[in-house]
């Protein structure tokens, strides 16, 4: 071969190589970003918006979800019998009415109500899901939910067949359940994404990839799934067959980004990339220089310490919890450590803004206040010692998640037991869907964790630690606790309901079951021309399903 050709060969390799890698390098930056670089945060022109996620989705097979982030997902893109309306109050949805009685719930179901296929949404499919959701080998976290629907615990433990559930269906229209106990707030649960409907011909076409996909989905909501790049970023397109158009004023709502980094999310948003951002405390300052809406939501969820109760575990010793219990100032760590607006130090696991029988649940049954003391902490550390047959006190590992907020707290309790109780802690930071799947086989010793509302009353906080409670990730088991959670459950007079609830928060306060560490407050900014965005307590926060662009105000 000639010098010459030779020559000519290397050239051409070389650019051919740098091509291949600046289109290697643009593939990588699309992956990143999730999408192309002109998607905005509105663009008033394609009618659309772009939000962010913190998380992956971990579940959107709807039988199983149980995160908040899957819910708001499964939120924009599917709808149950009922929903919470933009007024905060239980509305409507593919159940255009409904009546409840102390032995059957009957719902009554929209005929122009529609899955993205075009076929209608039929009783049959609510009770095909709820079936799955009951059969053991689903292993849905939330089978509890539908407890109160006859035969439902039966199935689920494997005794008695899905065939057996108490729901009917008249007329493809008509849904009868017939109740295992009088429920005085079963139509509350139905928000939950548990009750969601699924399509049995469609599951089953899915071979055992229900929710994997964008394509694995079959939708009856808003917004239909239209591209999904795991890890990166998501597309909602409007749904043509969703029943209520009118209603719907977006074409499509973008997630760019999926990430838990607070200072990236802040810079997409002045970048005009998102419309919405969560603001850290040391953003305030900053925002208010820049003229933005701040804006700030109470978003009800409770954050604990949660502890491993499995047998054989140090941690299952009461007297070590009192221990931590007493050597953890909560507020200490939510106003000199977190340092983040809104948020305020957790005194129970109720929040504070369940309401009771005439006012709220804790100023009717006011929770025991623990004040820190070192002192006290180390005689109960002693007292733990002595009946673990222990001389030195036990190494413990701390489940965390990977995002700024959990690292700065994790940080915090392995400091502070270090110092005061001469605990070592080793701490397990994971992402957060390898953070669910350690929590549920118990791979930890203590977990940072949290629980939002599942539905309007106080049993959605009073039944987590129930032994039968597959949320009950460290398997807390006591009798005692049990009795007061059948209570709540099964009783109609509301006082006898709210002294239970009180008996709950006592228990787990006098047996360090869980120590509460903060309630989350979000400070957050939105982009002024979109409107009607909500916020929610209970339901998918945040919620654009029924938001628009507006520019005239600006």
């Amino acid at each position: 071969m000639s010098p010459n050709r030779q020559l000519a060969q290397f050239f051409l390799l070389a650019f051919a190589g740098v091509a291949l890698l600046m289109l290697a390098l643009h593939y990588a930056g699309s992956a990143l970003s999730g999408t192309s670089s002109d998607v905005s945060a509105v663009d008033e022109d394609a009618n659309s918006i772009s939000i962010i996620i913190r998380e992956e989705p971990p579940q959107l097979n709807s039988s199983r979800a149980t995160d908040a982030i899957s819910g708001m997902v499964l939120g924009h893109v599917m709808e149950g019998l009922v929903r919470m309306g933009l007024d905060d109050r239980l509305e409507g949805a593919v159940a255009e009415r409904w009546e409840v009685t102390p032995t059957q719930a009957t719902f009554w179901l929209r005929e122009n109500a529609k899955w993205s296929d075009g076929q209608p949404v039929t009783a049959a499919d609510f009770i095909f899901a709820w079936q799955t959701a009951l059969k053991p080998e689903t292993g849905s976290q939330y089978a509890f939910l539908l407890f109160a629907i006859q035969n439902a615990e039966a199935i689920n433990q494997g005794t008695l067949p899905a065939s057996a559930l108490g729901v009917s269906a008249p007329d493809p229209y008509t849904l009868v359940i017939d109740l295992a106990r009088p429920v005085p707030f079963f139509d509350k649960t139905l928000v939950f994404p548990t009750f969601l409907p699924i399509r049995e011909d469609f599951y089953n076409a899915t071979n055992g990839r229900f929710g994997a996909d964008a394509d694995q989905l079959l939708y009856n909501g808003p917004f239909q799934i239209s591209r999904w790049v795991h890890g990166s970023s998501m597309t909602f397109k409007r749904n043509p067959y969703f029943w209520n158009q009118d209603e719907i004023h977006l074409d499509a709502i973008h997630v760019p980004y999926i990430t838990s980094d607070a200072t990236a999310s802040l810079n997409f948003f002045k970048d005009n990339k998102i419309a919405i951002t969560g603001l850290q405390a040391e953003n305030l300052s900053e925002a208010m220089r820049m003229g933005w809406q701040i804006r700030q939501h109470r978003d009800g969820t409770v954050f604990f310490l949660e502890f491993n109760h499995r047998q054989g575990r140090v941690t299952d010793n009461v007297n070590l919890r009192r221990a931590l219990q007493l050597a953890l100032d909560m507020d200490e760590m939510v106003y000199k450590v977190t340092k983040l607006p809104g948020y305020e130090p957790g005194v129970s696991l109720f929040p504070g803004w369940l309401m009771g029988e005439e006012k709220l649940l804790r100023q009717e049954y006011p929770p025991q206040k623990i004040t820190p003391d070192a002192s006290l902490a180390k005689q109960h550390l002693q007292k733990a010692l002595q009946e673990l047959g222990l001389k030195e006190p036990p190494d413990l590992v701390l489940l965390s998640g990977d995002n700024p907020i959990s690292s700065v707290q994790s940080e915090w309790v392995q400091q502070t037991l270090k110092t005061k109780l001469g605990i070592s802690v080793k701490i397990d930071k994971q992402i957060f869907k390898q953070r669910l799947a350690k929590m549920t086989s118990g791979d930890f010793d203590l977990v940072l964790a949290g629980w939002g509302p599942d539905y309007n009353d106080p049993l959605t906080f009073g039944d987590l630690f129930a032994s039968w409670n597959k949320n009950n990730r460290g398997q807390y088991n006591s009798p005692e606790l049990d009795a007061f959670i059948d209570i709540a459950q099964s009783r109609l007079e509301p006082a006898v309901r709210m002294k239970a609830f009180g008996d709950i928060q006592q228990h787990l306060i006098d047996q360090a079951v869980v120590l509460p560490m903060y309630e989350r407050g979000v400070t957050y900014v939105v982009d002024p021309s979109i409107k009607q965005l909500k916020r929610r307590v209970i339901g998918p926060d945040p919620d654009v399903s029924r938001a628009y662009i507006d520019t005239s105000g600006e």
